[in-house]
């Protein structure tokens, strides 16, 4: 089953608005076995939007789109849809009780503006918003489906994982998608590329290896797609079957699997040793603690971060010695190994990772140039440094060196016994 994504509004091609809603119904239709051949994103322009389904009608038997909904003059989406199949708007009434609703829970008058949004085209299936006033609407349009959401992500997510993808599934014959990541740190693109050559020429046709590069890690995405439930053992033999030659061939540089991101795979690693983690920071200004708490479960291993940019926090708060700033500097090997021991020791983790440098665009010297970056990991039994010089700029200097800190985590935590 073939499906197409069309985001609706302005904001979204002037880029006051970033297009989460495409990343999140990518994920929930291939994570639900339907194959996306298209995303497009159109402006509040009503032959735009009626070009961009005809479009899709022609490769797709679900087409979604978001936004438009609203009550504003620019939201026409409803409109444009009523033009499309040839309907007229009516003022559907479990609609308007879930707006009523709404506006009654919030201690809001209810306006002839937003009774507005409780008109829907005639021709199609109204499914409520239990979480906000703009409905969602289901067309048929021969074998296949058209489908309206509203562009607020949180609505717009809920709708899809609690009611378009279970009717998809009662309506639709959906085959088998299986993915399957592996993160892969230490190696360039194109050297990978040739390490795994010959495993990608050995692949089935249907699966696919996909090379995602990111800063400083690539993640590897396998994907084998089937036809018809019966098939699904089938292809998720052959997804282990890759990932498992994968990691023959690139095991040293492998740094996680089955996660979407390097901090998940340390999250993981930490949940699983029962092990504890802080952290100081200098030149990634608390990005590392951003990453680790962004996920659920944090709290259960980490302990605490320290974002000490200016030389008297290193001092004061990590006990970096004042000689060790004065003899080697900020930027150095000795203040990096002073400020993971101290981050350590002072929440008293198990493990602790640390870095500081010059994330430019100034601030750099001939000696210690733009894009030099310290870390380390403090283990229970050992600390070890790693000194890198990163091109870019600032921001990838800061997630290059933010990666690479967590994959030097990660290589430690499995140098050591499980109970370390």
């Amino acid at each position: 089953m073939n499906a197409s994504i069309v985001n609706i509004g302005d904001e979204l091609l002037i880029g006051q608005v970033v297009n989460t809603n495409a990343t999140y119904m990518l994920q929930a239709l291939t994570h639900s076995g339907i194959a996306v051949v298209e995303v497009c994103t159109v402006g509040d322009n009503a032959d735009a939007i009626e070009s961009a389904i005809r479009r899709c009608q022609e490769h797709s038997d679900l087409i979604l789109l978001t936004g438009g909904l609203g009550p504003t003059k620019d939201d026409i989406t409803k409109e444009t849809l009523c033009r499309f199949f040839g309907s007229e708007l009516y003022e559907n009434t479990e609609a308007l009780a879930n707006i009523e609703r709404l506006f009654a829970q919030r201690g809001f008058p209810l306006t002839e503006t937003n009774r507005r949004q409780a008109l829907v085209p005639r021709c199609c299936e109204m499914i409520n918003n239990d979480h906000g006033t703009a409905p969602c609407m289901w067309f048929n349009a021969g074998k296949k489906a058209i489908v309206s959401l509203p562009g607020v992500p949180f609505e717009m997510e809920y709708l899809i994982a609690e009611k378009i993808i279970p009717l998809v599934r009662e309506r639709f014959k959906i085959g088998s998608i299986v993915c399957r990541n592996i993160l892969v740190q230490g190696i360039g693109e194109s050297f990978l590329s040739d390490l795994l050559e010959d495993i990608e020429a050995a692949m089935p046709k249907n699966t696919k290896l996909a090379y995602l590069p990111q800063a400083g890690i690539i993640k590897l995405r396998i994907t084998a797609i089937g036809e018809g439930a019966s098939s699904h053992d089938e292809i998720e033999k052959q997804v282990e079957d890759v990932a498992s030659a994968v990691s023959k061939a690139a095991g040293q540089y492998i740094v996680g699997e089955n996660v979407e991101s390097i901090a998940e795979a340390v999250s993981n690693m930490m949940h699983s040793r029962r092990c504890t983690l802080a952290t100081a920071e200098s030149c990634t200004g608390g990005h590392i603690a951003a990453m680790l708490t962004a996920l659920p479960g944090a709290s259960e291993y980490f302990k605490g971060g320290i974002t000490a940019y200016c030389n008297e926090a290193k001092h004061k708060l990590l006990g970096v010695a004042q000689h060790t700033l004065d003899t080697y500097g900020a930027v150095s090997e000795q203040t990096v190994s002073e400020m993971v021991q101290g981050a350590r020791t002072k929440y008293n983790a198990d493990y602790a990772v640390a870095t500081t440098g010059v994330a430019g665009p100034a601030g750099g010297t001939e000696a210690t140039p733009v894009g030099t970056v310290w870390m380390a990991v403090a283990t229970p039994t050992h600390t070890v440094t790693m000194k890198k010089h990163y091109n870019g700029r600032r921001q990838q200097v800061t997630d290059r060196a933010t990666n690479e800190v967590l994959a030097m985590l990660i290589r430690e935590c499995e140098n050591l016994p499980p109970n370390a």
